[in-house]
C-alpha cells in the first residue's frame, strides 16, 4: 500500500476522529505523500529504456490514486482518431478489453470527443467538462454513458502538444463515481508529460519500421478488426482454432501489442489492413 493510500484508510476507517484542524494536517500529509510518490516514479523511470516499461510505472503511479485504467496514443494534426505518429509507440493502454471491442465494433474511436477537445485545449482536463460542454453531441456523450458501464466511470485526459501539430493523449480513468480531486491531477498530468518526454527521447533515436504480416496473418486480424471470434474465422477461413490463435499470435509479436484488440487498431492505424 502506498504512502498515499495509508492516508486515504486512515481518513475513512475512522472520520469522527478528525477536526478542521486535523482535516488540515492530513491535507499537508497528503501532498507530502503524492510528491514523495512522484519523486520514487522519477527515480525509477530514469532507468528504464522500453516505453512499453516506462508505460508499466505510469500505470502503477496511478493505481495508487485509484486510476486503473489508463490510455497513450499520438495523433497528427489531420487525424480523427489514435493511432501511432512515426518514431512513436504503438497505442498503450490498459482499458478492458470488452469495452475495447466494443470501441472497435462502434467505430467510438472516429467520433472520440476527447480527441476533439484535445485539439483546443492546453491542460489536463476532466472528462465531466466535456460530457457537458454544449458542444458534445448526443453520440459522443452516449460514449461516457457506456464506457461507465464498463467501469471507466470518470477520468481526466492530458494533451501533450509538440511544435509541428502533432500530439498525444494520456488518459487516466477510475471505477469510483466522483471526481479526481485538483492535486492527485497535478501529479498525473506531471507523470503523463514525463513519461511523453522520456517515451519521445526513446523512441526518436532510430525509425520504427512498419511490421510485415504474411497473407494469413493479415487475413486474421482483419477478421478480428470485424469483431469475429476464432472460432469464427476458423470457419471463415477453413482452418482451425489452434491456426487462426497462432496466426493471432504472430501479429501481436510483430506488432509489441498485448491482445488482439489492440493489434487490429494498429493494423488498422499503420495500413496493414
Amino acid at each position: 500500500m502506498t504512502a498515499v493510500s495509508q492516508l486515504r484508510s486512515r481518513a475513512i476507517a475512522a472520520p469522527d476522529q478528525f477536526s478542521l484542524n486535523s482535516s488540515t494536517k492530513l491535507q499537508t500529509a497528503d501532498k507530502m505523500a503524492f510528491a514523495a510518490e512522484f519523486g520514487r516514479f522519477l527515480d525509477r523511470a530514469d532507468g528504464v529504456a522500453q516505453p512499453e516499461k516506462l508505460f508499466e510505472l505510469v500505470c502503477a503511479f496511478a493505481q495508487g490514486f485509484d486510476c486503473p485504467w489508463i490510455a497513450y496514443g499520438s495523433l497528427t494534426p489531420d487525424q480523427r482518431c489514435l493511432k501511432p505518429v512515426r518514431r512513436d509507440p504503438a497505442v498503450m493502454l490498459t482499458y478492458p478489453d470488452k469495452w475495447q471491442e466494443r470501441c472497435v465494433q462502434m467505430g467510438y474511436n472516429k467520433i472520440d470527443p476527447i480527441v476533439k477537445t484535445i485539439r483546443k485545449r492546453a491542460g489536463a482536463f476532466r472528462w465531466s467538462e466535456v460530457y457537458e460542454d454544449k458542444s458534445t453531441t448526443e453520440a459522443e456523450r452516449r460514449i461516457f454513458d457506456e464506457a461507465a458501464t464498463f467501469g471507466l466511470r470518470s477520468g481526466i485526459s492530458v494533451p501533450l502538444h509538440r511544435p509541428n501539430g502533432s500530439f498525444a493523449i494520456v488518459s487516466f480513468a477510475q471505477v469510483l463515481d466522483r471526481e479526481i480531486h485538483n492535486t492527485t491531477i497535478t501529479y498525473l498530468e506531471l507523470v503523463a508529460l514525463h513519461f511523453h518526454l522520456r517515451v519521445a527521447e526513446l523512441t526518436n533515436s532510430g525509425v520504427t519500421d512498419t511490421p510485415a504480416l504474411s497473407p494469413r496473418e493479415k487475413e486474421c486480424i482483419s477478421w478480428v478488426a470485424r469483431g469475429k471470434s476464432s472460432w469464427e474465422i476458423g470457419r471463415i477461413l477453413k482452418i482451425s482454432d489452434n491456426t487462426v490463435n497462432f496466426h493471432i499470435k504472430n501479429v501481436l509479436r510483430k506488432l509489441n501489442v498485448s491482445n488482439r484488440t489492440v493489434a487490429a487498431i494498429e493494423a488498422i492505424n499503420i495500413g496493414i489492413i
